[in-house]
């Protein structure tokens, strides 16, 4: 029983004990109040205090509905906390990342600047070589050629019963232009005249008998026919044969006998 039902309880049995033994209070009453009123409105105090007590006991149950939501929600609440503290530190963790990163970048890009550096260095002394073979390359060509106007006069007669007594280096007109050619002589060949003409390379590769053969195409017809074509070096590559023979041009190697 709830402390307000002990009191409307107390209440009662004062009033009906005095009711009782106050007979002039008792008639007071009677006349004014009907005792089954009373009781009505005692039973509807009650019912009230009833509804009260059941309402108190739903809000009492809500209140700890709320009080175990709040504490899933703190619980939630926390959990994002942690979540967001570990974002944090992964985030510092990236950015120290990064940093070191772009260091890494940085150091990258000053070596390539270096390597660029170098490489134009590199790119600088191979044209300095290039030129100073190609200055090798003449003086080569020039001493080789000298040696072919020693060596192809021996050779001409053995191999191919041309009989000439040397090779010049000559300058031939061809439309108002000089064009040069290493070797050219004129002999004779079962007693006919035959002209040579012939170039020097140190290597000679397919690319050189092409050269030779446009060479030959614009200052053949300023030659006495017939006309022996010739190349003379230290080494003759096999794709030179191929095309030295499609043109009718003899590859001699100075190591030929």
């Amino acid at each position: 029983m709830s402390k307000i039902e002990k009191k409307v309880l107390k209440i009662k049995e004062e009033f009906l004990k005095v009711l009782k033994e106050d007979e002039e209070f008792r008639y007071v009453i009677a006349g004014y109040l009907n005792l089954t009123d009373i009781r009505t409105s005692l039973a509807k105090l009650a019912e009230a205090q009833a509804k009260t007590e059941e309402r108190l006991t739903r809000l009492e149950e809500a209140v700890e509905r709320l009080a175990e939501a709040q504490k899933r929600t703190e619980e939630r609440v926390t959990k994002l906390e942690e979540a967001v503290a570990k974002l944090a530190e992964a985030q510092a963790k990236t950015e120290e990342r990064l940093t070191r990163l772009e260091e890494a970048v940085e150091r990258l890009a000053e070596a390539q600047k270096r390597t660029e550096e170098r490489v134009n260095e590199l790119s600088n002394a191979m044209k300095m070589l290039s030129i100073q073979v190609e200055r090798l390359s003449d003086v080569v060509g020039f001493s080789l050629e000298d040696v072919a106007k020693v060596v192809l006069p021996g050779w001409l007669l053995r191999h191919e019963k041309i009989n000439i007594e040397s090779l010049e280096r000559k300058f031939l007109e061809v439309n108002g232009e000089l064009i040069e050619v290493n070797l050219y002589g004129e002999g004779e060949k079962n007693g006919l005249k035959i002209t040579v003409i012939g170039e020097a390379k140190s290597r000679i590769y397919e690319k050189d008998v092409k050269d030779f053969c446009k060479k030959i195409s614009r200052i053949e017809k300023t030659l006495k026919p017939p006309v022996y074509k010739l190349m003379f070096g230290f080494l003759i590559h096999p794709t030179a044969e191929k095309e030295a023979e499609a043109y009718g041009i003899k590859l001699i190697a100075s190591y030929m006998r």
